[in-house]
């Protein structure tokens, strides 16, 4: 099924829901916007959608990452900012070993590798929305990229943005004019080239000249 286009121009701030290590498309479209809303009251959102998920490559192919929750998960019945994360199971240690495993030999897994496992593994603060944000931030400085992101609050005027909340991050296609760009990947040579995967993929194996990727690729 074709997916619906979606009306959407850069330069036009965006709003979103709150994600894990959103993928590169959605990069992309965070890049080319410049302005990003985080919708901390975002509840109800569809089955499966990346606000606690997230896919890398390693050597045996795509991994799907999930972040466990407190209570349900099914359709969110509370807003995002009320969303805890759980300590089930090791997972942090257990992302850190998969991210390790599919990108320590990648160019610029050294520079971030630090920073980056602080974050993974404090476990101080259960708020998904928190640790997303932290995230995002971390993701945002060490590529350089001019993304301005904040919390959507009363103050702000929704008609003057894009609504981007039930199209990115979901199972679906998200109908926006985004070509998904190759770019070297390390297990490339086993896999072939795979899109959809978080910026972490991209960040990992192009480093700062992952923004030259990002622009390429609103077809606009």
């Amino acid at each position: 099924m074709t997916p619906k286009a979606v009306n959407w121009q850069p330069g036009t701030p965006v709003v979103m829901g709150s994600m894990t290590a959103a993928t590169v498309r959605c990069y992309a479209v965070m890049l080319a916007a410049g302005t990003v809303y985080v919708d901390p009251e975002q509840r109800q959102l569809p089955l499966r959608h990346s606000h606690h998920r997230y896919s890398i490559m390693g050597p045996n192919g795509t991994q799907k990452l999930t972040i466990p929750l407190v209570g349900s998960t099914n359709a969110m019945p509370v807003p995002m900012r009320q969303v805890r994360i759980s300590e089930h199971a090791n997972w942090r240690h257990l992302h850190w070993g998969a991210l390790y495993s599919a990108y320590g030999r990648t160019p610029y897994f050294d520079y971030i590798a630090d920073d980056l496992q602080r974050l993974l593994l404090d476990d101080s603060d259960p708020s998904l929305l928190h640790f997303n944000q932290r995230l995002t931030h971390l993701i945002i400085d060490f590529l350089d990229l001019p993304i301005t992101v904040q919390l959507l609050d009363s103050s702000i005027e929704p008609d003057a943005c894009c609504d981007l909340r039930q199209v990115l991050g979901t199972k679906r296609p998200d109908g926006l004019p985004i070509a998904d760009v190759p770019y070297h990947q390390l297990w490339a040579d086993r896999h072939g080239f795979t899109p959809g995967l978080s910026i972490l993929d991209l960040l990992m194996n192009c480093g700062r000249e992952s923004i030259f990727t990002l622009m390429k690729m609103p077809q606009i």
